[in-house]
């Protein structure tokens, strides 16, 4: 029986100063309460007499064509050119075939709009000074091979060396030895600069990338150690290090794994730096993160307290975001933990290089609102505030904390040396990244007693750099930021100084709630989310699903149907006459029952559903989505429109509801589609059967019952549980259906459609929505770590019992190790266990029937020839509980309730030709192939020939590829570098064609429709003898 006691983990280490607040607050309440905070501490015109002189003096001495703040001048990311450039520089060094190269760079510079002379200047630009300065600049053994391969093209040539001189800038050498031959070289110059190196490259995807990076930090913190100094952390080198690159699953959900298999290796990396009296900095990531890094940290920190190498040593350090509405209580909590622990840290003010992602994962989650601050002015009222409360506790040679305020803005550095001059004995350091602020700084120093400046410089191969590269010029491109407007001569000092603490609000951004505006000329809200990082949302639908039975149902009978039809028969007329505006109310009042009800329902998903929590709540976001979405969809449509005519005569065309429809739905979401259903069919003036899957009745009863509380008549709707076979075939065959609505396999779909098409009386619609054979076609453009994360969340998740879910991925030959390699590795992180336990990614399949379906497809694909490429291992302690009869693909054993739970493993198969796969495997098995770059056209024809068209996946930088994908696809849903899973209602339209179903789509503009009949009533306004309005008219 597989154990609960760690479903609800305790926190590895409680904080010091209470609980930290949630990371979604009042924005304008946090503001007012920092700038509380900073009251009297601040003269804002004296930060601006010391910053002008700084910034007249960079404006009057540009920096060279190359540099960041050239470039963001003459290809600002908002222009075609900069966009351009942004994109080559992110993907075509690690495009290794020429063919696909060259379309990347003919694709994106084949976009920038230009005209005359302009296009000549840019040209001249690009393919004579760049190449000029990088043969000036770079090796030619750097970009020779690249520059052979891909020919002499002059624009593409051109793009490469460009690129790899952008590389140059931002990347202080291609290993530790190189950049510290660099660094030495400008220490000739400044010599006391300092540097922290930071390895270059994305988090850990599998253990083998973990195991690199964890090598590579503790080679680098052994080589600096070995320099001659006699200082300690604040006056050496260090380095900074990335949690998400020790660990392929820095994650909440994975807590209990990275106390057992992160920490050791932080606590080395801690020992090392602290023999070699090295910092050591622990890296800011996504705000999902910021208790596990805090709660690693502490529990670093209070090893080293109790370890006798790290006497004395004080460079354990950590990174905070200003841009966190919560930042200054994390300063506080790390204070007081170090308080605790009795130790001093090192601790770097960062504004936060991660607010677009943060915006769009609160938005896409439903969060309550922003966990970062929404105004740039309130970013800096943030880091000013906690430049304060950091300063407080730098005084002395034993203060609490030394700060190291990194930033490249001039008024905020001017009002940090402001604040600092208020305490005499102040100690800190200013930091900037390498090719970045050296302007500035070269003024800061020239005119000012900092203490200390340190480099932040990355370190890797030029490859490594695209998505560091990339978020630098989104971060300084944007119009509000810093570096960008020091480089727009027109941009006033006055206006680039301007004081926040007053400054004015922006154009607010909309909530998360409110993201969607109007449709319909109605308020359309987002459907409420939930942080499942934050332990008091989670751990309460945690509890709830472990205390829940789920109850036993009783199923219909094939003779209750017929007197169940005809009273919803003659239930409908009266409900298609209530008015359509108080049928949407219902359903908006359902909507709502499905948010108040949230913790039970989340609970109910869980134990009879197997839904892992992050499926569960957004199937239930999906079913308010469902509700409040086809409301609003039925008050625009279903109201009378009037008809254009000849005079005396008046036409109107109005719908209402069919009569009574028949509703059946899947156990894979089993409350979403459900609803989704019911509610079209409802709100449209219909009555419903409602006809569940017999695995998950409990839900469906839950939902019926709440829209009875909602406000729909008893008789209107009808819950009627049972085998398809006999409960089902009653309802489809029964002369009163006028409708049926399906979603299950395409076998299903044809058998319904033979009952109807063969029963007696009116032609009975259907809208059927199967399965498909879904593909993900991946080319050499595309992103590796991105390929491999849209993979595993396309095939495994929910595992993969989704109707969209990846079955085929199609991976150009050039790359297909690479992929392959760091996908298996991948694999073998996923998590299988219960849906309840939060640690889950892939739960149990729905049932027995399911397991022995898939397995005997599994034994099908091995015996067609297909190679196993790849399979997830059993948990150690799943294979000590398996019941018998288990194997390395299936698995079975008991939950706490002594129910069985039923496994499949995750796996991938390598088979020679797309027709091979000529059925869909309705779990976490994946199929693989290979194409080649130049027959592109006869995979898509030979992917078409299926003959299914639900989803299809993309992959790619190449723009015109992916719309040339989709406009060969026969596909309904096609997705661009991103996951193939998840559709929003009214965003996302779901549904497909061919074998995958009948249209139209679900959650879309059409759905509605085909649930009415349409009237037309013309009146001859006439009849009684003459045309009162047209004489009337006549006589004006």
């Amino acid at each position: 029986m597989f154990p609960v006691d760690e479903i609800i983990p305790e926190p590895e280490e409680r904080t010091a100063t209470g609980p930290l607040p949630p990371p979604c607050r009042d924005e304008e309440e946090r503001v007012a309460a920092l700038l509380g905070a900073l009251d009297g501490q601040l003269d804002w015109p004296r930060v601006v007499d010391m910053a002008r002189p700084w910034v007249d003096a960079v404006r009057k001495h540009p920096a060279p064509f190359w540099a960041l703040e050239s470039l963001l001048r003459e290809y600002p990311i908002t222009s075609s050119e900069g966009l351009a450039l942004m994109r080559l520089a992110e993907a075509l060094l690690r495009v290794p075939d020429m063919g696909t190269a060259v379309l990347l760079a003919a694709d994106q510079l084949g976009r920038v709009r230009f005209g005359g002379e302009e296009k000549q200047s840019w040209m001249t630009q690009i393919s004579g000074r760049i190449l000029m300065l990088s043969r000036l600049l770079l090796a030619e053994r750097e970009t020779a091979t690249l520059v052979q391969r891909l020919g002499m093209n002059t624009v593409v040539t051109a793009a490469v060396r460009a690129i790899a001189l952008l590389g140059r800038q931002f990347v202080l050498g291609q290993d530790l030895a190189e950049a510290r031959r660099r660094a030495a070289d400008v220490r000739k110059r400044q010599p006391t600069l300092c540097y922290s190196y930071d390895m270059l490259g994305e988090g850990a995807r599998n253990s083998a990338d973990a195991a690199r990076y964890a090598a590579s930090y503790q080679a680098a913190l052994q080589s600096l150690a070995m320099q001659p100094s006699s200082g300690g952390p604040e006056q050496r080198d260090g380095i900074s290090i990335k949690l998400s690159a020790l660990h392929p699953r820095y994650e909440e959900g994975q807590r209990r794994r990275l106390w057992v298999e992160l920490l050791p290796k932080l606590e080395q990396l801690a020992e090392t730096a602290a023999r070699g009296r090295l910092n050591l900095t622990l890296d800011a990531e996504e705000s999902d993160r910021l208790e596990l890094q805090l709660d690693l940290w502490d529990a670093v920190q209070q090893k080293m307290a109790r370890n006798p190498v790290s006497a004395g040593w004080n460079g354990f350090g950590i990174a905070v975001q200003a841009y966190q509405t919560r930042a200054a209580e994390v300063i506080s909590e790390v204070l007081a933990r170090a308080r605790r622990n009795r130790s001093r840290l090192m601790l770097r003010l960062v504004k936060g290089a991660y607010w677009d992602t943060e915006i769009k994962r609160a938005q896409e989650m439903g969060l309550a609102g922003y966990p970062v601050f929404t105004h740039k002015h309130h970013t800096d009222i943030s880091y000013a505030a906690c430049a304060a409360q950091l300063l407080e506790q730098a005084v002395g040679p034993e203060a609490l904390v030394y700060p190291q305020f990194a930033t490249h803005n001039a008024a905020t550095i001017a009002a940090v040396l402001q604040l600092a001059a208020a305490s005499p004995g102040t100690r800190f350091e200013m930091q900037r990244l390498h090719g970045m602020g050296e302007g500035i700084y070269r003024e800061v120093l020239r005119h000012s007693a900092i203490q200390s400046l340190r480099v932040y410089a990355p370190v890797g191969r030029y490859r490594d750099l695209l998505a560091y590269l990339v978020r630098r010029l989104l971060e300084n491109g944007a119009n509000t930021s810093f570096m960008h407007r020091l480089a727009e001569q027109r941009v006033a000092v006055d206006d680039l100084l301007a004081n926040p603490l007053w400054r004015a609000d922006d154009v607010a951004l909309a909530a998360p709630r409110d993201i969607y505006g109007t449709l319909q000329g109605q308020i359309r809200p987002n459907s409420k989310g939930m942080d499942m990082t934050y332990a008091n949302e989670r751990n309460p639908v945690t509890a709830a699903a472990l205390a829940l039975r789920v109850p036993t149902l009783a199923e219909s009978r094939p003779e209750e149907v017929d007197p169940l039809l005809r009273t919803l028969h003659a239930a409908q007329p009266r409900w298609d006459m209530v008015p359509v505006e108080r049928r949407a109310e219902i359903m908006t009042n359902a909507a709502d029952l499905l948010e108040s009800r949230r913790e039970a329902l989340l609970a109910l998903l869980l134990r009879e559903a197997h839904k892992t929590l992050g499926d569960a709540v957004a199937e239930l976001r999906e079913a308010v989505d469902f509700c409040r979405y086809y409301a609003i969809q039925a008050t625009a449509l279903m109201r009378p429109e009037t008809l254009p005519g000849p005079t005396g005569e008046t036409n109107t065309l109005r719908l209402r509801g069919r009569g009574a429809f028949v509703c059946i739905s899947p156990w894979n979401f089993p409350l979403a589609i459900f609803a989704g259903q019911v509610v079209a069919a409802l709100v449209t003036g219909n009555s419903v059967a409602a006809k569940p899957a017999e695995q998950t009745v409990a839900i469906a009863r839950a939902f019926v019952e709440l829209l009875w509380e909602a406000g729909v008549p008893r008789d209107v709707v009808a819950l009627v549980p049972g085998p398809g076979e006999t409960v089902g075939a009653a309802l489809v065959n029964h002369p009163l259906t006028t409708g049926v609505v399906f979603t299950g396999s395409t076998g299903v779909a044809r058998h319904i459609y033979r009952s109807l098409a063969a029963k007696e009386g009116p032609i009975v619609p259907l809208i059927a929505e199967t399965g498909g054979i879904n593909a993900m076609i991946v080319d050499s453009t595309a992103l590796v770590e991105q390929v491999v994360d849209a993979v595993i969340a396309s095939a495994f998740r929910s595992a993969g019992q989704r109707c969209s879910a990846l079955r085929l991925l199609c991976v150009q030959e050039e790359v297909v190790e690479e992929v392959l390699a760091m996908l298996g590795g991948a694999m073998q992180e996923l998590t299988i266990g219960p849906a309840v336990d939060y640690a889950t990614d892939v739960p149990p399949v729905i049932d027995a029937e399911a397991q022995a379906a898939l397995l005997a497809q599994i034994a099908r694909l091995e015996q067609g020839g297909a190679r196993l490429l790849m399979r997830t291992a059993w948990p150690a302690e799943m294979q000590a509980m398996a019941l018998t009869g288990s194997t390395e693909a299936g698995l079975v054993l008991q939950d706490d309730q002594r129910r069985d739970l039923h496994f499949v493993a995750p796996c991938i198969y390598a088979i020679d030709r797309i027709a091979q796969a000529r059925e869909e495997i309705f779990g976490p098995v994946l199929q693989a192939v290979t194409w080649k770059a130049d027959r592109l056209d006869a995979l898509m024809d030979d992917l078409n020939a299926l003959g299914f068209g639900l989803t299809i996946g993309v992959q790619t930088r190449i723009d015109g590829r992916a719309a040339h994908i989709a406009a060969r696809s026969r596909c309904g849903n096609v997705y661009v570098n991103r996951n193939m899973i998840g559709a929003v209602v009214g965003l996302q339209p779901f549904g497909g064609e061919g074998l995958s179903g009948t249209g139209p789509k679900a959650g879309g503009p059409h759905y509605l429709l085909s649930m009415v009949a349409e009237q037309t009533v013309t009146i001859n306004t006439t009849a009684a003898g003459g045309n009162a309005a047209l004489l009337a008219r006549a006589k004006m």
